[in-house]
């Protein structure tokens, strides 16, 4: 019966070693022929940048350069539940 379980199990891993072989080689001729496929030249450069953009990273370094973001204080704050618990009741040591 063990060499049974054994022989399964190690069946089921030599299955699993063919799978994932088979995927990877899917993959990698997926990305073989992504590969050669022509690349499509950017619509916008920096160079094309419009006002509205200009604006937008203008105020993004504005905001990050100024420290607009949440201000935590530090303080770590430990509340103390006063009610009984359910366990407590049925355990004498606490």
């Amino acid at each position: 019966m063990a060499g049974m379980s054994v022989g399964v199990v190690f069946t089921i891993l030599i299955l699993l070693v063919i799978v994932l072989t088979f995927f990877s080689w899917v993959a990698k001729a997926n990305t073989a022929k992504a590969i050669a496929a022509p690349v499509a030249a950017p619509t916008k450069s920096a160079a094309k940048a419009s006002d509205a953009d200009e604006a937008a990273v203008a105020m993004a370094v504005y905001l990050y350069l100024n420290g607009r973001h949440d201000e935590e204080s530090g303080v770590l704050t430990i509340q103390v539940n006063d009610h009984s618990l359910w366990h407590e009741e049925l355990n004498d040591r606490l």
